[in-house]
């Protein structure tokens, strides 16, 4: 999966597997998660968001996406 760099003060960086439809999130504080059936569109919208952190609590986090801590 390859990440983007996103300027965040909670959020370094963004990935999306095509196939599986995993969002991976990599924190500042060095924690990764993968949110499991995220529709793309969702992606793009976080990386293009105003505040990612914001996005990702809104539309990702509280919308109830499974998720699992890798790292």
């Amino acid at each position: 999966m390859d990440y983007v760099r996103v300027r965040s003060s909670s959020v370094s960086a963004v990935g999306y597997d095509d196939q599986a439809k995993v969002l991976a999130v990599q924190f500042v504080n060095g924690s990764e998660y993968h949110y499991l059936a995220v529709p793309k569109p969702l992606f793009e919208g976080l990386k293009a968001a105003p505040s990612v952190g914001t996005y990702l609590n809104a539309y990702i986090k509280d919308a109830g996406y499974q998720f699992r801590r890798v790292r």
